[in-house]
């Protein structure tokens, strides 16, 4: 099921930013390398602090 939805996932991408492409609008990702690489840093320290076990409530603290 995973490997169907990356898939999936990739194909929608590809479709919607293939339609940005051809309406000639700004596509809202970074379109360079460097940003890319950023949001995949977002992603892996995302995991990496959960595979870790660390956590801090933010919301609760401020008593949202």
């Amino acid at each position: 099921m995973a490997t169907k939805l990356i898939v999936l996932s990739l194909l929608t991408g590809l479709m919607t930013g293939a339609v940005f492409r051809y309406l000639q609008v700004p596509i809202p990702a970074p379109p360079e390398l460097p940003g890319i690489v950023g949001i995949v840093g977002i992603y892996v320290g995302y995991k990496l602090v959960g595979w870790l076990g660390w956590s801090f409530n933010l919301l609760e603290v401020l008593g949202i």
